[in-house]
């Protein structure tokens, strides 16, 4: 098996994994997988995938996440390696799909407008 390649996206986050047959090494940008997602809730989301399809322990994924916080950046990697998984085996998207895993969530920062202190945050108004 050749080394898949494959980026996944999440508000400002783009995480890039390489993915090729191995024992179950995760590496994120150089460091530990444990040590760079420290919380066990951000570890279970980014293992999700893998879970789901059974294939934990059988790939090594070495990840490439730059960009905005450390729940964008897991769930980014969350999609990249739900997209890898998809490229090996076509059955997988059936388990995948329906989860959400392959869904890219839109859903960004709404820019701060001009005369406001927030998005949408307007001054505070009195009538006297």
């Amino acid at each position: 098996m050749e080394v898949i390649n494959t980026s996944g996206r999440r508000k400002t986050s783009v995480a890039r994994i390489y993915l090729s047959q191995g024992e179950g090494k995760i590496t994120v940008n150089k460091r530990e997988f444990a040590d760079y997602f420290p919380s066990e809730v951000l570890q279970i989301k980014v293992q999700q995938p893998l879970e789901l399809t059974n294939e934990s322990g059988k790939y090594d994924i070495d990840v490439n996440v730059q960009g905005g916080g450390i729940n964008g950046q897991a769930e980014a990697v969350r999609l990249a390696i739900s997209k890898a998984l998809c490229e090996i085996n076509a059955e997988h998207r059936l388990t995948l799909k329906p989860e959400g895993f392959l869904t890219r969530d839109p859903r960004m920062v709404e820019r701060k407008k001009p005369g406001r202190r927030k998005a949408r945050r307007k001054f505070q108004f009195s009538k006297r």
